[in-house]
């Protein structure tokens, strides 16, 4: 089992940059498959981007987003720059057990997630 606490929300001009963190408590962080999910107010929660021994990204974040992990520090980390208004959400990271899923489904383990506001 692992327990997910998300930071580094905020709130941020649109085209200001952002770094949330997921740091991860639990046995065997490195063997579990990593993900960002997001929701905006009433709308579905979304894929943001995965990482495995690689990286998946949705297409409305590709070339602005990046995903990596430190498994020495049992902490995921989602690189958010070029920020737009749209991507204003609770950004919520995820563990798993299939590696690069776009899938909520896949995810056993959420954080409590983090606000991103993005202003225009």
């Amino acid at each position: 089992q692992v327990q997910l606490v998300e930071s580094g929300g905020g709130l941020v001009q649109a085209g200001g940059s952002l770094r949330l963190s997921c740091a991860a408590s639990g046995r065997a962080f490195s063997s579990y498959a990593l993900g960002w999910f997001r929701q905006a107010p009433g709308k579905e929660r979304e894929f943001v981007a995965a990482i495995s021994s690689s990286t998946y990204y949705a297409s409305s974040v590709k070339g602005r987003f990046s995903i990596s992990r430190d498994n020495a520090k049992n902490t995921m980390y989602l690189q958010m720059n070029s920020l737009k208004p749209e991507d204003t959400a609770v950004y919520y990271c995820a563990a798993g057990s299939t590696y690069g899923s776009t899938w909520k489904r896949d995810y056993n383990y959420w954080g409590q997630g983090t606000q991103v506001t993005v202003s225009s």
